[in-house]
């Protein structure tokens, strides 16, 4: 089994294997082993504080959802959830993760960027800087419109990013090399062009079920911005109001803070 590391690679990890797509049947087992519940307290226990408490089951819309870990959480929170991901693979771990459950969840496979079908909710959330995924701010803007459109009045809509300062500071230079037994994984961070952007460049070894390995590549672009320019986004797209927090806790952010965290509400 591969071993349990340290909390901030588990953190930053998360955040890349939900963006493994095609090939993520490969690492589902890999993914499963590494990711830490404590992640998943977290944002849990983020997202109650800052949902409006009622007696009616809420519909919840996870925007990202993956294999449905988060998803599985809010279901046992008590509401009525709704996984949204673009990744077939993924979405498949994460009905098989819902039935183990024994948690009634809808998973929908699409696009954030398009979310007309996906139909009307009082919550979403996007969590473990999925936003940062987006090409430009015009696909930032174009989402959180959708998630506008998505919501019910006076819903509330939670999303994390990137801190500037993570994106600027921690992350260029930023070299992880994993070996386990049964999977080995290189990992290097480097800036990118834009301001406030970065790439991920990842080497998996995978070991296969007739003891060889596979390799497998993958490149990660993410970006964040200022919050100002989240801040036009969001009015923009419809929002009255939003708050900001900064790495789960219920504090400002300060100018090492690595996470954001938005509350934004119809």
């Amino acid at each position: 089994m591969i071993r349990r590391k340290a909390f901030y690679f588990l953190y930053v990890f998360n955040a890349l294997c939900i963006m493994i797509m095609a090939t993520y049947e490969t690492f589902a087992a890999v993914y499963d082993a590494v990711m830490d519940d404590r992640l998943y307290d977290l944002w849990t226990d983020f997202s109650l504080r800052h949902l409006p408490k009622t007696k009616d089951k809420k519909k919840l819309l996870e925007l990202a959802c993956g294999t449905g870990i988060q998803s599985v959480r809010f279901s046992q929170a008590g509401f009525d959830v709704t996984g949204f991901d673009l990744s077939s693979d993924m979405l498949k771990i994460a009905e098989k993760r819902a039935a183990s459950a024994k948690q009634k969840i809808d998973f929908i496979e699409g696009n954030m960027l398009d979310l007309s079908q996906a139909g009307s909710y009082d919550f979403v959330t996007c969590y473990s800087d999925s936003i940062c995924y987006m090409q430009d701010e015009v696909e930032v803007g174009d989402v959180f419109k959708e998630v506008y459109n998505a919501l019910n009045e006076d819903g509330v809509f939670i999303f994390d990013v990137h801190s500037t300062y993570q994106t600027d500071e921690v992350f260029p230079g930023y070299s992880y090399h994993e070996n386990a037994e049964d999977f080995a994984m290189l990992w290097d961070t480097y800036e990118d062009e834009e301001p406030h952007s970065i790439v991920h460049e990842l080497t998996f070894f995978v070991q296969e079920e007739d003891g060889s390995f596979s390799r497998h590549d993958e490149v990660h672009e993410e970006r964040t911005y200022e919050v100002l320019t989240y801040d036009i986004l969001l009015e923009q797209a419809g929002f009255k109001s939003f708050k900001l927090y900064a790495d789960f806790e219920d504090k400002e952010p300060t100018k090492t803070s690595k996470r954001w965290f938005f509350v934004a509400q119809k």
